[in-house]
């Protein structure tokens, strides 16, 4: 097994979990915001779903790559749409990962801007960072818009103030 191999088992477990708090998004709360600097109820969803595969590919550019341009946010046209997204990001990301050897995972990657080095890191401990722990933390972002707009909020890795998944 290789090193990627261990991280595509987390994928596909932690996609289960994140399908579920994506099906507890109100269609009609799409543009809900909990502060003005915050993204919308709907442009996080949307992030959340895209994330590992979006993520997933960005690693396997070749090195030096240069940094990726943000734009705005954008949002689902409706919440349905977020399960349709995640889905496909999840199989961008087995696809471009699978197969990719330890020396491959391992070798350092650079991302600059302005050619200047941004940061150069395994791409393994990239994948690590951003393409799950990123994710994991929008997603725990996304289960407090939840809780604020009253929606019950699904069980995460244990039991919510709203699901028990062990009684």
């Amino acid at each position: 097994m290789t090193m990627i191999d261990g991280m595509l088992q987390e994928l596909e477990m932690e996609a289960q979990t994140t399908k579920r708090v994506l099906e507890r998004v109100p269609d009609a709360q799409l543009g809900w915001r909990p502060h003005a600097k915050a993204r919308t109820l709907g442009e996080l969803a949307l992030h959340v779903a895209m994330v590992p595969g979006a993520v997933a590919q960005l690693a396997m550019t070749p090195s030096p790559a240069p940094a990726p341009q943000f734009g705005a946010d954008p949002s689902p046209a409706k919440a349905a749409d977020l399960l349709l997204v995640l889905d496909q990001s999840i199989a961008d990301a087995k696809r471009t990962l699978s197969g990719v050897d330890d020396a491959k995972a391992t070798e350092m990657w650079t991302v600059t801007a302005d050619g200047r080095e941004v940061f150069s890191v395994p791409r393994i401990a990239f994948l690590r960072s951003i393409m799950l722990n990123h994710w994991y933390h929008h997603r725990g972002q996304l289960s407090m818009y939840l809780r604020q707009l009253n929606v019950p909020v699904p069980s995460i890795y244990g039991p919510s103030a709203d699901e028990n998944p062990f009684t």
